[in-house]
């Protein structure tokens, strides 16, 4: 795979001073040769590759401002990881400097006034330990294990989404170490143009040290109620119909994304269904209980599901609940859209793909941006496309780098015959890191240019490029 953007940093011909790097940190600097090297240099995909020429396990903001100017000052190539998750794997690179926040992942939880500080180097897993013991959550996505700043930083759509809005909707701050070294703190009231870009650009403007997050009481004291409920593969196109007509009448404290799937072969799936193609939806419901039967009663009803698996659970469990499903390490290729309806031409797609499942780990999600997420303007925030309907992501995924070509030409075969019924765009968190620069502008609409300037007044030599890539303009 290759980066997006066009413009990189020169290299120097002679060797670099790594040994000075290494006398300024607190953390661990890993080079080649070094027992942790071949662990310090994966992420998360393991169709990724690469070879660093040093991974900077950084354990607080000064450690990052010293990995940065060396970058700058060296005009070494520089590649940021906080949870690894990424699509594309950009939180690795061959010959680059690797700033590795993982070492960093306190949490602060404010339960007075609602709020959470959480490190960089979070994963959301962190975060909802910390504050669902509260009672609260703030929005985030789908596994526990992803990074809590590559999910912000590209979006965040989640559970909560139509309740409360995309995790960049609630995000009060943000601390930066920008390309020339500077700290700064970004929010509505201080770099409001950095903040507006920060929510949805990716990591084109900085490395983010740290977030603040608004925190929102649900269900119980913390406590959902959530979890699959599974239909015949036959049943896709009745199912995909009701769920698109019956999703926009729902309160908005019920939350569900649907897709076609492989049954896991393993608890507590039923041992008669395991490994069985069908059509899934995994509903999550944050309100009182005391009326979740009514609210939830057309979910349970509909159809004849295989499987009617909701149940009360503290929202930290529901997070977590396909972690172990999804471990690191698989071989994953990504292909994403928006889509504005789903149609009953992209109907007949998903049918025909969902019945070519090449693996048990492949899959195709559709994740609801409606409700608080869809009453943002457009341009409010980065994240350009508000006005109803689905980010959808297509993954061809397998523990066997044997089957990767397998599962990539799926993924592309598939995202081919439905791109067209799509918005044009993705939710750039599921861009794969080999579509080019036209699919990161349509991924921004309007708001790519105002971004581009943003990226030229903070970062005008495009030294943080190793991401869906914004030049400066």
């Amino acid at each position: 795979m290759t980066t997006t953007t066009s413009t990189t940093i020169p290299r120097q011909s002679a060797p670099l001073p790594f040994d000075e790097l290494e006398g300024a940190l607190r953390g661990a600097l890993i080079r080649p040769g070094h027992e942790d090297y071949d662990r310090a240099r994966v992420v998360y995909n393991g169709m990724i590759d690469r070879r660093p020429a040093a991974v900077a396990r950084c354990t607080d903001v000064a450690d990052v401002i010293a990995c940065v100017n060396f970058a700058r000052e060296h005009q070494v190539e520089l590649a940021v990881r906080g949870g690894g998750h990424n699509a594309g794997g950009f939180g690795t690179w061959d010959d680059a400097l690797v700033i590795d926040l993982s070492p960093m992942r306190s949490t602060s939880v404010d339960p007075v006034g609602h709020t959470v500080r959480v490190d960089g180097g979070c994963v959301w897993g962190d975060v909802d330990h910390a504050t669902v013991a509260f009672g609260m959550a703030t929005p985030s996505g789908f596994l526990a294990s992803t990074g809590v700043g590559g999910l912000t930083l590209g979006g965040g759509v989640g559970y909560l989404s139509r309740r409360f809005g995309l995790t960049v909707d609630n995000l009060l701050s943000a601390d930066v170490v920008l390309a020339d070294g500077s700290f700064v703190t970004a929010s509505a009231e201080s770099h409001a143009d950095l903040f507006w870009a920060l929510r949805g650009g990716g990591g084109n403007f900085g490395v983010v040290t740290s977030f603040r997050f608004a925190l929102h009481e649900i269900g119980e004291h913390g406590t959902i109620i959530g979890g699959p409920v599974l239909y015949d593969l036959d049943d896709t196109a009745a199912v995909m119909r009701w769920y698109r007509d019956l999703l926009p009448s729902l309160p908005e404290e019920l939350n569900g994304w649907i897709g076609v799937l492989t049954i896991p072969p393993a608890a507590p799936f039923p041992e008669e269904l395991w490994g069985r193609k069908a059509c899934g939806i995994v509903w999550c419901y944050t309100g009182a209980h005391d009326v979740a039967d009514e609210v939830l009663a057309p979910v349970r009803e509909f159809g004849s599901p295989l499987l009617v698996g909701l149940a009360p659970m503290p929202f930290s469990v529901l997070q977590g609940a396909f972690d172990a499903l999804y471990p690191a390490g698989l071989q994953w290729y990504w292909r994403a859209d928006m889509f504005e309806q789903i149609t009953d031409e992209a109907i007949a797609v998903h049918e025909r793909f969902g019945a070519a499942l090449p693996t048990g780990h492949s899959t195709m999600h559709l994740y609801p941006v409606d409700g608080a997420a869809a009453r943002v303007a457009d341009d409010a925030t980065a994240f350009a496309y508000r006005g109803g309907g689905w980010a959808g992501v297509i993954v061809g995924v397998d523990p066997d780098p044997a089957n990767a070509a397998t599962i990539t030409d799926w993924a592309k075969d598939y995202w081919s015959a439905l791109h067209p019924t799509s918005a044009g765009g993705a939710y750039v968190n599921f861009l794969s890191g080999d579509e080019g620069d036209e699919r990161v502008r349509a991924s921004y609409r309007d708001n790519y240019d105002r971004l581009a300037a943003v990226k030229a007044t903070y970062d005008p030599t495009n030294l943080f490029h190793i991401n869906q890539n914004i030049p400066p303009a």
